[in-house]
């Protein structure tokens, strides 16, 4: 049984929030619930970031872009915002954080080496997560 719960928010769920969620369920199993969702979902998922999930073996298969479900936004325990245009308004009682991740286009760096930056910095942020998540979980 899950003992705590995220939701992982970008704007298109297609890229960074997957990473997470997908990085999360690699760590974790099935310790955390773990969701994913856009605040305007895109149409498909970035190919690049599934490569490079699939490289570090975090699961992907079945995930699509799907949109922030109000009721789930009310029982997370967390909501973390990937990015600096991702904007939740959680329910009071719902903690939220932001993660300004890495961009490594900003430094001319694109394509699968983007990404596997990206999916590296999200992976450092994930496993200082899970440790807090399952620390906070432990002491209730």
């Amino acid at each position: 049984m899950p003992t705590a719960s995220v939701l992982f928010v970008c704007v298109k769920n297609g890229g960074k929030s997957q990473m997470a969620a997908a990085l999360m369920r690699k760590t974790t199993g099935d310790r955390i619930a773990v969701h994913s969702a856009g605040t305007t979902p895109g149409s498909s998922l970035n190919a690049l970031s599934m490569q490079v999930l699939g490289e570090v073996g975090a699961p992907t298969a079945g995930e699509y872009p799907k949109p922030i479900d109000p009721q789930l936004l009310t029982e997370v325990d967390l909501v973390v915002t990937l990015g600096g245009e991702a904007r939740v308004d959680a329910p009071t009682g719902v903690r939220v954080e932001n993660w300004d991740t890495d961009e490594p286009s900003e430094r001319g760096i694109d394509g699968i080496e983007r990404m596997r930056l990206v999916r590296d910095d999200i992976a450092v942020r994930v496993e200082d997560l899970a440790t807090r998540l399952l620390s906070d979980a432990d002491a209730r």
